[in-house]
């Protein structure tokens, strides 16, 4: 799986002419509190029966608070899905607020 930090993902999508999906997989209360724009909310616990409805052809980066969850959605994705093209945030939102939108509310 490949991993991307988050000055690296913002690099990415201000040059993307067809920007990834950003898959949050945090809870909704994470998800209200802070996201980074554009994000698509799909808790954890709900991936493996919404996951389906993904285009598996389509760039995904997932995010999580640090990157944990979102490693292992990205592993789910790819060995039980077989999607071929997921990044994981490593650091995730924690370390977008850190590194690139200081103004982030975190927690």
């Amino acid at each position: 799986m490949r991993q991307i930090s988050a000055s690296e993902l913002k690099h990415y999508l201000d040059k993307a002419s067809h920007p990834p999906l950003l898959l949050d997989v945090r809870e909704p209360w994470e998800f209200q509190h802070c996201r980074i724009e554009g994000s698509q909310l799909m808790p954890m616990g709900n991936v493996r029966s919404e996951a389906p409805e993904l285009d598996p052809d389509r760039e995904i980066v997932v995010i999580c608070h640090h990157g944990i969850r979102s490693f292992s959605v990205a592993r789910f994705l790819e060995n039980e899905l077989g999607f071929t093209n997921v990044i994981n945030l490593t650091g995730g939102v924690a370390a977008w607020a850190r590194e690139v939108d200081r103004d982030m509310p975190t927690y």
